[in-house]
């Protein structure tokens, strides 16, 4: 992959190209996303799970600067993020094979939904890394970061 470095901070231009995102492709969903609500499925082990109050944004992580993490994944002063729930507390056996701690690597989750321009459709596959869940009684709230972005 080549990495052309533009107008747009030196950071952001990096992190693009480390990612497998079309960063206008990822803005567009963002603003999309914050018009009307989206169907968004989780797909983890060969079951699809609906996902509800999903939220996509660019924000700040807890870094200083650009590094790798515990020599284990790397990460940026800012990431595109995606949190939502999933009302199937099935899925809570499931997730401990994609996260870190009892794993030496991050299992990618895939989350799929459709994106409408201009009247023409478009299948978005969004490719994440889970950072931490929250378990109610009746759900429980994913927060991941989004490392690939492939449309259709």
């Amino acid at each position: 992959m080549s990495c052309i470095i533009t107008k747009h901070s030196k950071e952001l231009s990096i992190f693009s190209c480390m990612l497998s995102i079309d960063l206008n492709l990822l803005k567009f969903l963002i603003g999309v996303n914050e018009k009307n609500s989206q169907n968004y499925f989780l797909h983890l082990n060969g079951i699809v799970y609906n996902m509800v109050d999903v939220v996509v944004t660019h924000s700040p992580t807890p870094v200083t600067s650009p590094t790798t993490r515990g020599g284990v994944y790397f990460s940026d002063k800012f990431a595109y993020k995606i949190k939502g729930s999933v009302n199937d507390t099935s899925i809570i056996s499931e997730l401990s094979n994609t996260m870190l701690g009892p794993n030496t690597e991050f299992g990618e989750i895939k989350i799929t939904t459709q994106i409408e321009d201009g009247g023409k459709k478009t299948g978005l596959s969004l490719f994440t890394n889970l950072i931490n869940s929250v378990q109610e009684p009746s759900k429980i709230e994913l927060n991941m970061i989004i490392v690939r972005l492939e449309s259709s």
